[in-house]
């Protein structure tokens, strides 16, 4: 009988989950390469993202509210990463180093979630995760006001994404949100990569439109 009431919880929770989907959309940015399944249309603003490093990164925030529910997306873009480490006015000797532009790319995931458990909260989920082979990070965190927050950090082709969605206590958990994120190409296709081989040397690319110095 404990398998039956088992089983039989499962599967209210997914067709749960699946009519709660109904209403949900399909929403796309053909400008930062991304497609995710959302409670709605974005608000969409840009701005300054500051590093781990002291540079400053042009960044866009994805946003939707519905009462005390908050949805977003945030991508950094790092793609010029060289030309804005060179010219920032306030490096210090411990990181100005000529390759520093690369390490603040390939730490970017580690700062993002670094980020997220200075907050606060009971970290329930801590741990590398990757969508379609593009490597990544994922958080859930049980807040002071016992809300839930499901995050996920991916980074691919020099920019990071910072998914993140937090609801009330008795909340149906936001996994769908985080967990339903696709990379696209520059035709607007799911990127999908064979094997880790394949997404670690995009991901290992940092500044990829920046020539040597």
């Amino acid at each position: 009988m404990r398998c039956v009431h088992a089983i039989s919880a499962t599967l209210i929770l997914f067709f749960s989950g699946f009519c709660f989907a109904q209403n949900w959309v399909q929403y796309t940015s053909t400008i930062d390469h991304f497609r995710i399944l959302a409670p709605g249309e974005f608000t969409v603003d840009d701005f300054d993202y500051a590093s781990e490093y002291g540079a400053v990164f042009p960044a866009r925030f994805y946003g939707y509210e519905d009462g005390a529910s908050h949805y977003s997306v945030t991508v950094v873009d790092y793609t010029d990463a060289q030309r804005i480490r060179l010219e920032r006015t306030n490096s210090t000797e411990a990181d100005s180093g000529s390759r520093y532009w690369e390490i603040e790319v390939r730490a970017s995931v580690a700062y993002a979630a670094w980020n997220l458990r200075r907050r606060g909260g009971e970290i329930t989920f801590d741990a590398y995760h990757y969508i379609n082979l593009i490597e990544g990070h994922q958080l859930q965190m049980t807040n002071s006001d016992q809300s839930r927050t499901f995050a996920a950090i991916y980074l691919h082709d020099s920019r990071l994404y910072i998914v993140e969605a937090t609801v009330p206590a008795g909340s149906i958990p936001p996994g769908l949100f985080q967990q339903s994120l696709e990379i696209l190409d520059e035709d607007g296709s799911r990127i999908r990569y064979r094997n880790l081989v394949d997404a670690i040397k995009v991901r290992n690319a940092p500044g990829r439109a920046n020539p040597e110095p």
